[in-house]
């Protein structure tokens, strides 16, 4: 087994990892730019073309205040209802410093749930600068064999000024192909944002 020594110009010209390139490069698919919409739904370029997805999810900001922001997948057919084994914990920082806590929250996780899953919750409306952001992975959404698992990592601004980091990750409990996604929030519409689509190469 060698050893491989890096210098700055090692990195920089990435030589020195042999494979980097295999490692895929990302192909934007679509834009969904919400406007008081109550959900954006994204059916089409979900296939067989990428084993992976992600989904960037950017300033959306909720019509009501207090709102989760939420995920569910179709597998087939015309609902979102695939069936989902997840888990989701979360950090939170008052933004006057009086308080913070890093926890496990199972009151929003699923055992293989047909419903909403949520991605980050609490969000604030009342001020036009809360908002949400953040990105969900979607692993071999065609595949016929294996269950589908999905991963989320997000940034969100409390109902109550604060700074949440949020994790959630799961599968769909499915050898069905997911061919679509969709989000929203639990109440109220979507009041702007942007959800862009990207595959991964092999």
């Amino acid at each position: 087994m060698s050893i491989v020594k890096l210098n700055n110009r090692g990195v920089k010209d990435a030589t020195a990892f042999g494979s980097i390139t295999g490692l895929g490069n990302l192909i934007f698919i679509s834009r969904s730019t919400a406007s008081s919409s109550s959900s954006v739904s994204i059916t089409s370029g979900i296939n067989s073309t990428y084993k992976e997805y992600i989904f960037i999810l950017n300033n959306l900001h909720p019509a009501s205040d207090n709102q989760h922001f939420y995920v569910n997948f179709r597998d087939g057919g015309s609902d979102f209802d695939a069936s989902k084994t997840t888990t989701t914990f979360f950090s939170r920082h008052k933004e006057d410093d009086s308080g913070a806590s890093l926890g496990y929250d199972n009151s929003r996780d699923l055992a293989n749930g047909t419903g909403y899953q949520d991605i980050y919750f609490d969000t604030g409306a009342n001020a036009s600068d809360e908002c949400g952001s953040g990105t969900l992975f979607l692993f071999s959404p065609s595949s016929t064999t294996f269950v589908k698992h999905f991963i989320s990592v997000s940034s969100s601004y409390g109902d109550t000024p604060r700074a949440y980091h949020n994790f959630m990750a799961g599968y769909c409990n499915t050898t069905s192909a997911i061919d679509g996604v969709d989000f929203k929030f639990s109440s109220g519409n979507i009041d702007s944002g942007v959800i862009k689509m990207y595959g991964i190469t092999k």
